[in-house]
């Protein structure tokens, strides 16, 4: 990793909010014209202050093409069943075998591009609620890289001096999420000193909530609530992560989608991927899902494309449906795998989805299955949380859908007629929930299966839930290129560090294989990934 050596490079950093990096293996620069002016100009009515915090918010998921996706779409989309590559490289994510270079993007890029604006941030200003938010937001950046992860640089980047250094020890990932939980509980009394301020005082350096307070403060709550859901399985942390889970939900959490947090943007840029580039479609598990629930919210989600089906006499017909790519596969023609398969309904013009209410209430919905004081009965919350996310996408019939006990996941069946899923649907898991302790196990399963759906597209954060609850049950990747370290029948348990680190930070990095206790490979799990495996 890199040492900042001045005020200077820390500069010139926080102005190139975007850099770009090649769709292939070429990773030409592409510079976006958001927040190119000079120092002199950023300084007038604080937007110095406004560019770091801008900055910030283009990180939290990449909006920059190149960096989303290496981070959302190729590698944490993939692995939780949510994306699928259409393009012929033999190296990438969903084999387990990526490029050098792309192995840098989800650790090094996301480090070395949040910290000049965080340090930018705090030389800049003492007003308490832009540093409020900043912490609010780094917290936010580097909680998805360290469930990538494991053991991150996080405590020590920036000394007492202020100096910022990216090669110091790392904190282990236990260490990591007690300093975020308590930065959160630093930003969340700020805010709540601070909230009758207007909302134009920040409203112009605020994409997400146009400087509405109230919401930041819920979506700070939410954020704690769904770190402290991530520890379930921790035996040490049961009932710390209790107590933490409820008193988030007690101070208020995002309950309706008018609090949903929405970065908007001139230009969505990852509608580059799917809709220009034809990189990616549409994954093979949520397609799946959805299909046999026959979700409404199919329309709103994915584009249809012809498909040819055969009927009672075996007779082909063709029809419009929702077609999904596995993962793994080896592409021999691009043109053939983009016009097979569904792309997500995004467009230049759509916001980046950070969290929804539908997913707070799901949280919570698995809080009461729990036994904890979540503000409602699991069962009630459940079918609240469908009937947000049916909300949120504009489309009727929620209620029907959450009472179905029919219909199932259906079974995979390629357009191309080579990758069909042979075994059969991976589930049976049904939507309506069932009534009893004795279903506590297949609850949890419809909780976290319905969570995913209205989750979509965030695949750190779904990928995150798979490892962490097992569910929902995915097809196997197909081409396991990992050389044996990854299990198949158990996905992928995080990313390994770049090679970088071995270069340029040898001596922390082989503290920080000591902490995550295994092998710096992917099959290694992380310390809240302790759920014993369904599958031997």
């Amino acid at each position: 990793m890199k040492y900042i050596t001045s005020i200077m490079k820390l500069l010139t950093l926080a102005l190139l909010l975007v850099v770009g990096y090649a769709c292939t293996d070429n990773f030409d620069t592409i510079n976006q014209k958001d927040y190119q002016v000079d120092k002199e100009e950023l300084g007038r009515e604080g937007y110095n202050v406004g560019a770091s915090l801008k900055g910030l918010q283009g990180l939290v998921i990449p909006t920059e093409e190149h960096l989303y996706q290496f981070v959302e779409a190729l590698g944490a989309g993939a692995f939780a069943g949510y994306t699928g590559c259409t393009v012929e490289w033999t190296a990438k994510f969903e084999t387990y075998n990526p490029p050098i270079d792309w192995q840098e993007a989800p650790f090094s890029d996301l480090i070395t591009r949040t910290y000049p604006f965080y340090r930018d941030l705090l030389d800049e200003t003492d007003d308490p609620v832009a540093l409020a938010l900043g912490k609010l937001l780094r917290v936010t950046i580097m909680q998805r890289v360290t469930d990538m992860y494991g053991p991150i640089p996080y405590s020590k980047i920036i000394s007492k001096t202020g100096e910022v250094s990216l090669t110091v020890p790392y904190d282990s990932q236990e260490e990591v999420y007690k300093q975020m939980f308590k930065e959160l509980d630093e930003v969340s009394e700020v805010l709540k000193e601070n909230i009758n301020l207007s909302a134009e005082a920040f409203r112009k350096f605020d994409d997400v909530y146009l400087g509405d307070l109230s919401k930041w403060l819920k979506f700070t709550n939410s954020l704690k609530l769904r770190m402290a859901m991530r520890l379930t399985y921790v035996p040490e942390m049961k009932e710390e992560v209790r107590r933490i889970a409820e008193e988030a939900v007690s101070a208020g959490v995002i309950t309706q989608n008018v609090d949903n947090a929405f970065l908007k943007v001139e230009e969505n840029r990852a509608a580059m991927i799917f809709n220009d580039w034809n990189d990616q479609r549409v994954g093979a598990d949520i397609i799946s899902y959805m299909n046999g629930y026959k979700d409404a919210r199919r329309e709103k989600m994915f584009t249809t494309v012809k498909m040819t089906v055969y009927d009672e006499n075996f007779q082909p017909q063709e029809i419009d449906g929702y077609a999904g790519i596995r993962i793994g596969i080896d592409v021999t023609t691009k043109d053939e795998m983009i016009g097979a398969y569904s792309k997500p309904n995004i467009t230049s013009t759509s916001p980046y989805m950070w969290m929804n209410a539908a997913e707070i209430t799901f949280l919570r919905a698995e809080g009461a299955l729990r036994g904890w004081n979540m503000g409602g009965d699991a069962k009630t919350l459940y079918n609240q949380a469908i009937a947000l996310s049916f909300e949120q996408y504009g489309v009727s019939g929620a209620e029907a859908y959450s009472i179905d006990m029919t219909n199932i996941p259906e079974a995979y069946s390629d357009p191309t007629f080579i990758y069909t899923d042979w075994e059969g649907p991976r589930s049976t898991i049904t939507i309506a929930w069932e009534d009893g302790d004795e279903n506590f196990e297949r609850n949890l399963e419809r909780i976290i299966t319905q969570k995913w759906i209205a989750n979509f597209p965030l695949g750190v954060e779904s990928w995150a839930e798979c490892r962490r609850t097992g569910y929902p049950h995915l097809m196997p990747v197909i081409e396991n290129k990992s050389g044996g370290s990854i299990s198949s029948d158990h996905m992928i348990r995080r990313l390994w560090y770049p090679p970088t680190e071995y270069t340029e930070n040898l001596q922390n990095i082989n503290m920080a294989i000591g902490m995550l206790g295994g092998p710096d490979n992917g099959g290694t799990r992380l310390w809240w990934d302790k759920k014993p495996y369904s599958n031997p």
